[in-house]
């Protein structure tokens, strides 16, 4: 008796350390919203936080200040130290480095599980937000495997054709990338309406979007840069995203990833203006999530980049500073002033810079300006547009395309603490798939 009794009472005793260890363990977050900042080094970060400040008496805080919490690698598997953004965000989607231009596929063509297939086999609501393509290197990750990333058709066909329990992977997609999905060979919008998506591509319908599963692609590609655009694309996408999902309030959480993806197209053309302005756009998308976040305390917050771009520094040309008042008065991106430059006669042409730029040309510029005009090659004032913005201001680049610099790692919410600190990209992926798999 004596013997069962200690059995017993040793028995209990286990099983309220047991119950004691589940009570002080932290519960994993309901809700998990994923944010990358394509190509957005840390350098695009101190960039803003000046270019919203526009004078050294003036510098505060942002939003990705107040929020970060560390920095990540982001090297691939090939024999490079230099990632492009199908490896960099597969190491997110997947938890597993690759090889340039693979989307969640091994070097040996293998699929890799994803985040959002893993959210979906467990029922939870799944939605992507990308101001590219939803096709897009990034944003394919998460929902399709291919070899590689221009492989378009056969990325966009697994929208509809990769699916768990009967139903296609994700539940809301917004961004861009029409003529992917609507093509001769197969309508994958139709395809999906008759699946019951709620389809639109009108961008003024984009608040119309309330019920799952939606989709709302809203350009033949890409959206329009914000600096074009003025639309505020991320964060109007967002706002009804997050909408959308709290409404469907499904007991299981959501996963959502959100991607400011022209960041790296601005950085690629070595566009400031344009990148800021992009920059601008995912700040106000985070103040946006953040209030998401205080007001449902079982969301987690994870921002970061797949890699920096261009080698973006503040200040260039040996001179000791940067002139972010320059960029604040440029009013396109250069690619639409090199076009707007191109159509107008040379009697036109100073005066149609000036309006687009304010930046006041040297007579020997002036005579640049003239010549580019007139070897009728858009490259060329391209060209004279770009360098002249970059030299005004003082901003250099190092490149036109990905470098291996470190990316920051901004968390906030549920869960926050485990993203502090220094971790490579596949350690961010393998995080958040432990956490979408510990959920109740």
């Amino acid at each position: 008796m004596r013997f069962l009794t200690l059995i017993l009472t040793l028995f209990l005793a286990g099983l309220f350390i047991v119950n004691l260890y589940k009570s002080q363990t932290p519960q994993p977050p309901k809700n998990i919203i994923f944010v990358i900042g394509d190509g957005m080094g840390d350098n695009y970060l101190a960039a803003y936080r000046y270019w919203q400040a526009q004078s050294p008496e003036s510098i505060s805080p942002t939003i990705f200040d107040q929020l970060l919490v560390g920095k990540s690698m982001s090297y691939p598997k090939d024999n490079t130290f230099v990632t492009d953004s199908a490896a960099g965000a597969t190491a997110f989607a997947a938890a597993e480095k690759t090889y340039n231009g693979a989307i969640s596929v091994t070097q040996s063509g293998e699929h890799l599980p994803t985040l959002m297939e893993l959210a979906k086999k467990l029922n939870k609501t799944t939605a992507i937000v990308a101001t590219s393509e939803v096709v897009h290197a990034t944003p394919a990750t998460f929902f399709a495997h291919q070899a590689h990333r221009k492989e378009y058709p056969q990325i966009a066909d697994q929208i509809v054709d990769n699916q768990i329990n009967g139903k296609p992977i994700i539940d809301l997609f917004l961004g861009g990338g029409i003529s992917y999905l609507v093509r001769e060979d197969r309508n994958l919008l139709n395809e999906l309406a008759t699946l019951g998506y709620t389809v639109t591509t009108d961008w003024n319908s984009l608040r119309s979007i309330k019920t799952l599963p939606s989709i709302g692609v809203f350009a033949a590609k890409g959206l329009q840069y914000e600096i074009n655009s003025k639309q505020q694309r991320l964060q109007s996408m967002t706002e009804v995203a997050l909408d959308t999902l709290t409404s469907h309030n499904n007991k299981n959480g959501f996963v959502l990833m959100l991607e400011a993806s022209q960041i790296d197209w601005c950085g690629h053309a070595n566009d400031i203006a344009c990148a800021m302005h992009e920059m601008d756009d995912l700040a106000k998308t985070l103040l946006l999530v953040k209030d998401f976040v205080d007001n449902n305390p079982d969301t987690l917050l994870v921002v970061t980049a797949d890699h920096e771009t261009g080698g973006l520094s503040i200040g260039a040309n040996g001179q000791y500073n940067w002139y972010p008042k320059i960029i604040s008065q440029i009013s396109k991106s250069i690619d639409q002033i090199a076009a707007a430059l191109d159509k107008v006669e040379d009697s036109q042409l100073y005066d149609t810079w000036i309006s687009l730029t304010k930046i006041k040309l040297s007579a020997a510029a002036k005579a640049e300006l003239t010549t580019a005009k007139n070897l009728g090659n858009n490259s060329a004032l391209l060209a004279f547009t770009r360098e002249q913005i970059n030299s005004a201001s003082l901003t250099g680049w190092t490149s036109g395309g990905h470098t291996a610099g470190d990316v920051p790692v901004l968390a906030y919410g549920k869960g926050a603490e485990l993203f502090f600190g220094f971790q490579d990209n596949t350690e961010i992926g393998a995080k958040l798939f432990e956490l979408i798999n510990s959920t109740d």
